[in-house]
């Protein structure tokens, strides 16, 4: 491989390309749009198209496409080639600022939530000049947003923008009291990214994988992750390869790939990026994760994102690491050396604070799936209850202003390792804890109960607006006041007392947890069919629309979305469960059972006593009529499903009734995987697939 600094960003139209491609007054010009975030001037379009499309050619490309991110959770692109005809039967290469500005692909097979009828087609595509165009498999991909013909957003990256805008627009008012004024105040976001890997032929043998992304059945390995000599282990050589091209293949992309190590659970993995700016952050995601399933087929490897893929083991998840930064790089979530008196800080961290216990159902919504549902709470991850980490400490400061009392800071502890030739260093004034769902890490918060396979656009849009509307009633009530310090310091001695409920340092794995939180007053919002409903709540409708981020209509068509995706791959789930049971398992613990009868009958006929045989018959007797029983079933559940009119009332059914029936076929499956020969079932274990990598 070459240095990475000559193949670092070589397929992205970024600012050293501008620079060297566009004219100087047009590259100003550009420039000074995006920093205002004002539209560009058509005769400004055409150069930069122009420019953007000798440079793709020159780099292989032949087509181009708007690159947007539609309401499926997932990418979407239309190529079109740069050829225009001539009239004489040749060709010649063209990109017009028109076509870079707007497209118009086919709106009426992506999600809308009733927005608009299916009749309805016309969408249009609009260029995001904050995102950098770049080269995919040769083609210019050129990030942009996506709006139905009547205006309303149908993607994750308009929602998205608007919210940066009000966290802006809100965060600037604040520093404005504090005698500092700044271009703009943007969010900040590193995305660390989990995932499984496992053998491509393995992975083609289940249809549970094929499917749904995950095992819906599998019983228990010998070995699972409780020896936690995977976790930071040395990385094979198969996956190491694969994360050799990945970090190349993303590095030609600009995208920051920082750490790459082995995760908890056997054959499980992560790789974390730089923190940049949070839209650029969220279409790199995205493109992290197309390149994970994309290169893991070089390496006869399938990559699953699923949340939870194997039972028993740990979730995947993605940390999102957030902080709020000015542009001349002043990171306003930093506490600096003495927290205690730096009241910035502090009125920022109080808004968080507040933010989060007031809005704690919308970021539980950001985050839910059926996929994640399976994950939160279990092996490793974050509950469904949001709190807070701020760690000693913040909080001891935090105390002492709201008690009106001194606090005299930590000393700086020098850790003593007893072994005089290792270095010392200075111990951190705060552990870590990895149990939190919203944990303060130094500089940043980390947002730790996404799930791996989600867009991260989601939980940002709510991360930024609900700390804009508390920014905007602080910089509200502080503009009026007569004495700014007074004010200051009532405001958030007020605002620690009325929200420190949200506020837990302990382990949120615990029992005692989740009792502590009832008392609290927190939401525990346990699945995805009890989180989303909330969406469209007065409170969050007049939160959203306040701040220009959704408008009603979006809100109650996005609610509609999710809660019908919810009841699909349930579905889908259930139906691939029937599918696998009837045409395979039970035809292969018949087989078995059969074997084992018949093994009986010729002991029998020799005068030998079949005890072991004749017990081990009866069980299997037993297991499978239990077996149809759960099939037919589950069967039932489904076809239940058909008489429920609205989403609402049909993912409370699939979460009380269909899941229990998926979940009461599965234990039977599983003890039968156990007892049947290998020979006999039709599957890869979980053996195979956990340690064949």
């Amino acid at each position: 491989m070459a240095k990475i600094s000559e193949v670092f960003g070589t397929m992205v139209f970024n600012d050293n390309i501008m620079q060297e491609k566009l004219p100087h007054d047009t590259y100003k010009k550009l420039k000074k749009s995006m920093a205002e975030n004002k539209t560009l001037d058509r005769s400004i379009a055409d150069v930069v198209a122009n420019a953007m499309k000798d440079w793709a050619i020159e780099k292989g490309a032949t087509h181009y496409t708007h690159w947007f991110q539609p309401l499926t959770g997932i990418t979407a692109e239309k190529h079109d080639s740069f050829i225009t005809p001539t009239g004489d039967g040749k060709v010649i290469m063209e990109f017009s600022g028109k076509e870079l500005i707007k497209g118009e692909p086919d709106a009426s097979s992506f999600p809308s939530g009733g927005l608009r009828a299916t009749f309805e087609a016309r969408g249009y595509t609009a260029w995001d000049p904050t995102s950098y165009a770049f080269i995919k498999d040769g083609t210019l991909c050129i990030p942009t947003a996506f709006c139905s013909y009547g205006g309303e957003a149908l993607d994750k990256k308009t929602p998205l923008l608007r919210s940066m805008e009000a966290i802006d627009k809100q965060a600037r008012r604040i520093l404005k009291l504090f005698g500092k004024e700044t271009a703009q105040v943007m969010t900040t976001v590193g995305a660390e990214q989990e995932y499984f890997l496992v053998d491509q032929e393995l992975y083609y043998r289940r249809k549970d994988l094929i499917f749904t992304g995950r095992t819906l059945f599998g019983a228990k390995p010998p070995k699972g992750q409780e020896m936690e000599d995977h976790y930071f282990g040395v990385i094979k050589p198969r996956v190491s390869a694969f994360m050799k091209e990945l970090d190349e293949e993303l590095w030609k992309l600009g995208i920051l790939a920082k750490t790459k190590h082995n995760e908890a659970a056997p054959a499980q993995h992560e790789l974390a990026p730089i923190f940049t700016s949070t839209n650029l952050a969220t279409d790199q995601n995205q493109l992290t994760m197309e390149f994970m399933k994309t290169l893991a087929g070089h390496h006869d490897l399938v990559c699953l994102l699923h949340e939870k893929p194997f039972a028993g083991v740990n979730g995947s998840g993605k940390h999102n690491n957030w902080a709020l930064s000015t542009a001349e790089g002043e990171n306003l979530m930093d506490p600096g050396k003495t927290p205690y008196e730096n009241a910035q800080f502090l009125l920022f961290l109080s808004a968080v604070i507040k933010a989060v216990n007031e809005h704690q159902d919308l970021l539980r919504i950001s985050i839910a799936s059926a996929g994640n549902d399976h994950r939160l709470g279990a092996n490793e991850a974050p509950p469904a209850i949001v709190s807070m980490f701020l760690g000693e400490e913040l909080t001891e400061i935090m105390e002492a202003i709201a008690n009106d009392t001194d606090y005299d800071g930590p000393e700086k502890v020098k850790m003593e390792l007893g072994v005089h030739i290792m270095p010392q260093f200075s111990k951190d004034s705060t552990d870590r804890n990895r149990t939190s769902p919203f944990a303060f890490t130094g500089n940043k918060f980390e947002f730790r109960m996404l799930g791996s396979s989600q867009s991260i656009a989601d939980p940002n849009v709510v991360l930024n607006t609900i700390v804009a509307d508390v920014l905007s009633d602080f910089a509200s009530e502080l503009e009026q006041a007569e004495d700014f310090t007074s004010a200051l310091n009532t405001l958030i001695r007020r605002v620690y007392k009325e929200n420190k409920q949200i506020i837990f340092n302990g382990n949120n794995y615990s029992d005692e947890w989740v009792e502590e939180a009832e008392r609290r007053g927190l939401l525990n919002l346990l699945t995805t069919a009890d989180a989303i409903p909330r969406f469209e709540s007065q409170k969050n409708i007049d939160l959203f629309t306040k701040h220009g981020v959704f408008s009603e209509s979006e809100i109650i068509s996005r609610t509609e979305i999710l809660l019908d995706h919810y009841c699909k791959v349930l579905n889908i789930e259930a139906l691939t469960m029937l599918e696998m049971a009837r045409q395979d398992i039970l035809p292969a613990a018949m087989s078995f059972s059969r074997e084992v009868t018949e093994t009986a009958l010729c002991k029998k006929q020799l005068g030998i006593t079949p005890k072991m045989e004749e017990g081990l018959a009866t069980t299997l007797s037993k297991l499978l009529n239990s077996l149809q029983e759960k099939i037919d079933g589950l069967e039932k559940a489904i076809l239940c499903t058909k008489e429920i009119g609205d989403v609402k009332s049909g993912a409370q059914y699939y979460k009380n009734e269909v899941c229990t029936a998926m979940e009461d076929l599965r234990t039977t499956a599983d003890e039968l995987e156990v007892i049947c020969g290998k020979a006999y079932w039709p599957y890869p274990t979980y053996s195979e697939l956990l340690f064949s990598v």
